[in-house]
């Protein structure tokens, strides 16, 4: 390359620096030609293919993409639709709980109920017999600690027991009689 601007600039020649000499021009020319038929003819429709092809599958793509998200959407009503069925579901479960809870309180209050009634009969049927039970051991008792003492004040024995039996029953007739006439005039 040394060699060549030395020798233009020995020689004389005036040639423009920058214009190529007209065999390169030509030659470039003729390359640029052969390329640019090559791209025209089988480049640039393999690459029009090529992209017309990935556009297709692009389109398919988002055309896939819609279905899919058309699906999700349904699929999302669906579920939002049994969401709200599964609670009002729910709530009638619930509601219907609530009211056996109720009914079973209740009965359990009624049986409680009627439990404490037959136990407090129990009880007053207990307490009656005890009552009459200790009424004729009282009488027994009291029937005998009252001919012991008449038989004292008197002086002589009582040892009659139909006369004994007699005395006693109108003693505690007599009691009873003054402790109703006492209970009467307290009322």
């Amino acid at each position: 390359m040394l060699h060549a601007v030395l020798r233009a600039a020995t020689e004389g020649e005036t040639q423009n620096p920058v214009l190529p000499a007209t065999y390169d021009i030509v030659w470039s020319a003729v390359c640029f030609a052969v390329i640019l038929v090559f791209f025209w003819l089988y480049a640039l429709p393999r690459m029009q293919k090529l992209l017309d092809e990935r556009a297709e599958a692009i389109e398919g793509n988002i055309a896939k993409a819609d279905e899919a998200q058309r699906k999700a959407e349904a699929a999302l009503e669906e579920y939002t639709a049994q969401l709200a069925d599964a609670r009002a579901e729910a709530g009638k479960i619930r509601e219907t709980a609530r009211e056996d809870g109720k009914k079973i309180v209740a009965e359990a209050k009624e049986q409680a109920s009627s439990e404490a009634a037959r136990i407090n009969a129990g009880a007053q049927a207990q307490i009656e017999a005890e009552r009459q039970s200790a009424l004729v051991s009282l009488r027994s008792e009291v029937g005998t600690i009252a001919i012991d003492l008449a038989s004292g004040v008197v002086g002589e024995t009582l040892s009659d027991d139909a006369r004994a039996k007699a005395v006693v029953d109108r003693f505690l007739a007599d009691l009873e009689a003054s402790e109703q006439a006492a209970a009467g005039g307290t009322k």
